[in-house]
């Protein structure tokens, strides 16, 4: 399955992308992308071949797709559980290059993304979790109509400075709302 915005795909990730995602992911100590992207975890850069270990954690599954532009992968889009039971799913997702920030490549990328998720699951409500340093993340999720549902106050420690955990999401009635304008 395949899904195009005005130039932005998102879709499985095939063998082919491996060298690419490896490339934009790990390769690298210190990359760009992991200021904006939880920087407060550690990142580890990682050798091709290890890398390639975990390749069953990327190819051909429904959780974790490739973001492209004019046929260059640039990013990806996730989900994870954080309650199964409850049909309570998080997304997430990076861009890695950073001549691509700010261009809208992310909202377009994350609309299709949850049009999908609502499409293909019975879930109540998607959303994600970012952190106040991250404006642009905030800001996705407010073009997307999703609601601030949680501020965690200075819970994120990261160079030398105390930020908010933040909670964005919406419910699946508010999502096909505005779908039907």
């Amino acid at each position: 399955m395949t899904y195009i915005n005005e130039g932005v795909t998102i879709r499985q990730i095939t063998e082919q992308d491996l060298p690419r995602l490896w490339e934009l992911s790990f390769k690298e100590e210190n990359p760009e992308w992991k200021k904006w992207d939880a920087p407060y975890y550690e990142h580890r850069s990682m050798r091709y071949d290890k890398f390639l270990e975990r390749k069953d954690k990327m190819v051909g599954r429904d959780d974790y797709w490739g973001i492209e532009v004019d046929g260059e992968l640039i990013g990806m889009v996730s989900y994870y559980w954080e309650h199964q039971p409850s049909l309570w799913l998080e997304m997430g997702i990076v861009i890695y290059e950073p001549t691509y920030w700010s261009g809208g490549y992310g909202t377009k990328a994350l609309a299709m993304w949850t049009n999908h998720l609502f499409d293909e699951m019975p879930l109540v409500r998607v959303g994600y979790t970012t952190w106040s340093g991250n404006a642009r993340m905030i800001k996705v999720g407010e073009k997307l109509g999703m609601t601030m549902e949680a501020r965690l106050r200075k819970v994120r420690f990261w160079n030398d400075t105390y930020y908010d955990s933040i909670r964005m999401g919406i419910l699946r009635e508010e999502w096909e709302a505005q779908r039907a304008k």
